[in-house]
């Protein structure tokens, strides 16, 4: 495939992030407290639908990225939508809480099958050592999700009841998100990245791959809980500080923005330095960030904006660093691996906070974020002894 035509393709999956996103990881936001209004099921309950969800997605990642592996990425994209589809229409007709968190285990499977990882890995397997570009890019288009989804969802709940909202995803996915998958994804037969499928993927790794999958997984795995940590929690740690809700709110709002303009910048680079530099500077944007929220310094745009920032290169750094580390021909069965523990702790992480704000306060929250993120900078530092 000639560079040119990667753009319809980039394109074509990054309109599928942003409904695939926007209609599991950012539902709850939008959707859980019409939902407890509307049934009376505890919130605590309805938002756990998400935590149920992430523990399916990890469950299936390495099935997810060894399939890849075999047979490339449109067959897994698309199960993904009509997983998606389906657990939505669960959902919507949903009678009870135990049909409603059923419906969150099908949605597991469409995000264990269409989130970044799954994405990723098919773009390592189509364009091989040449996808970070289209690594980079396909994040720029992710980084809309919340943007599109959460006014959208409003809007749906608003006008139509929350049931409804979740009928209009599951039909955007049969309708959009399928025939892009399906129309705009070519076959890996033949790409850049192609290689013999049947060889031992599964195989054992080196003492270097061994070292460097360790610490990847780790960084995945700190990294998933502060991003979860902070989306979660940050009204409550910032009202903590002495920050007016309305205020609060505007702030958060600074982080979407923030992501998205870090992406840009590295798109801009081209890829002229290694992708552990990403990784190194987004952990530190991310811990200079929670730094000045953490000792209580009055500047919490620019620290919300650091935040922001490190957590959007660290998005691409997520899949650009184990293509670096492993090469194509293993990657999209690494990622697969890789993505188990990350999605893991992203489930549990909502938990974590909540305890650490009860039994410890805001401090305590803080505490935690703060040794998390600098123990993922020096798990960043660590690997460029085995790069």
């Amino acid at each position: 495939m000639v560079p040119a035509r990667r753009w319809p393709v980039i394109s074509a999956l990054g309109i599928v992030q942003i409904l695939t996103w926007g209609s599991s990881f950012y539902l709850p936001a939008v959707l859980a407290a019409p939902i407890a209004a509307d049934t009376g099921w505890p919130l605590a309950w309805v938002v756990s639908g998400l935590s149920v969800g992430l523990l399916v997605a990890a469950v299936a990642s390495p099935r997810v990225g060894l399939t890849i592996h075999r047979h490339g990425g449109r067959p897994v994209l698309a199960l993904a939508a009509l997983m998606l589809a389906t657990g939505l229409v669960v959902i919507g007709l949903a009678p009870n809480l135990p049909v409603f968190l059923a419906g969150w285990f099908v949605i597991g499977l469409g995000m264990g099958c269409g989130l970044y990882d799954p994405a990723f890995a098919t773009l390592g397997r189509l364009y091989g050592t040449e996808a970070r570009a289209a690594i980079t890019t396909l994040t720029l288009w992710g980084g809309f999700a919340s943007t599109v989804c959460w006014p959208l969802s409003a809007y749906l709940v608003e006008h139509f009841g929350w049931r409804s909202a979740c009928f209009a995803y599951a039909g955007l996915h049969v309708a959009v998100a399928l025939p892009l998958v399906l129309l705009m994804i070519p076959d890996a037969s033949g790409a850049a990245g192609d290689w013999d499928a049947s060889r031992d993927a599964d195989g054992p790794l080196t003492a270097r791959e061994r070292r460097a999958f360790l610490l990847m997984a780790g960084v995945l795995v700190l990294g998933g809980t502060v991003m979860t940590l902070v989306s979660v929690h940050l009204i409550t740690l910032l009202q903590a500080r002495g920050v007016a809700l309305a205020a609060a709110v505007s702030y958060g709002a600074l982080i979407g923005p923030a992501q998205v303009g870090a992406r840009v910048l590295e798109m801009a680079n081209k890829g002229r330095h290694h992708p552990l530099w990403t990784l190194t500077v987004a952990m530190g944007l991310v811990v200079s960030g929670l730094a000045v929220l953490a000792v209580g310094i009055p500047a919490v745009g620019v620290a919300l904006v650091l935040y922001g920032a490190g957590n959007g290169i660290y998005s691409i750094a997520r899949g650009t660093v184990p293509l670096a580390l492993f090469g194509p021909a293993r990657y999209p069965v690494l990622v697969g691996r890789l993505a188990r523990p990350g999605l893991v702790a992203q489930a549990l992480a909502p938990s974590l906070g909540a305890l650490a704000l009860t039994y410890g306060g805001a401090d305590a929250a803080y505490g935690l974020l703060m040794t998390l993120a600098l123990t993922n900078v020096g798990l960043a530092v660590a690997l460029w002894g085995i790069r």
